[in-house]
């Protein structure tokens, strides 16, 4: 939506404000940047409860869904090439995917917040230790 409107305001400029406001006005690129915003929160919502490398690998499916509306909705040509980008970019979301999720969901009680992060520290401690002292009962 974002690129549609673009392309029906033409040239924008940061040095020229009023090339600026005349896109922001148009109804396709105010529907775009909406939809940025929503993504936004709904990236920072999936931050909250889930580790970076496993959020990131999800929103880059939005490559392939930008993708499939650039070429079937506006009608852009796609090289091969890029598809093939587009479909490797799809089989490692697959492989992110079906992994094991190594994220440790947040409690959502607020007042034992601060109780549970500084237990949630001291697991995590732990947790290094065992693996630090298996490691090296392994070496010896």
């Amino acid at each position: 939506m974002l690129s549609y409107g673009m392309k029906q305001v033409g040239g924008v400029s940061p040095n020229h404000l009023q090339s600026v406001v005349a896109a922001v006005l148009n109804p396709w690129v105010a529907v775009g940047i909406f939809l940025l915003l929503a993504f936004v929160i709904f990236n920072m919502t999936a931050l909250s409860w889930a580790d970076l490398t496993y959020v990131l690998p999800a929103t880059s499916l939005g490559y392939v869904l930008v993708a499939l509306i650039a070429r079937f909705g506006l009608h852009e040509h796609i090289t091969p090439l890029r598809w093939v980008g587009i479909a490797l970019i799809a089989c490692g979301v697959g492989f992110v995917a079906g992994g094991p999720a190594l994220t440790v969901p947040a409690h959502n009680d607020p007042s034992s917040q601060g109780k549970n992060r500084g237990r949630n520290q001291d697991e995590r401690r732990d947790a290094e230790d065992a693996v630090a002292t298996a490691s090296t009962g392994a070496k010896s």
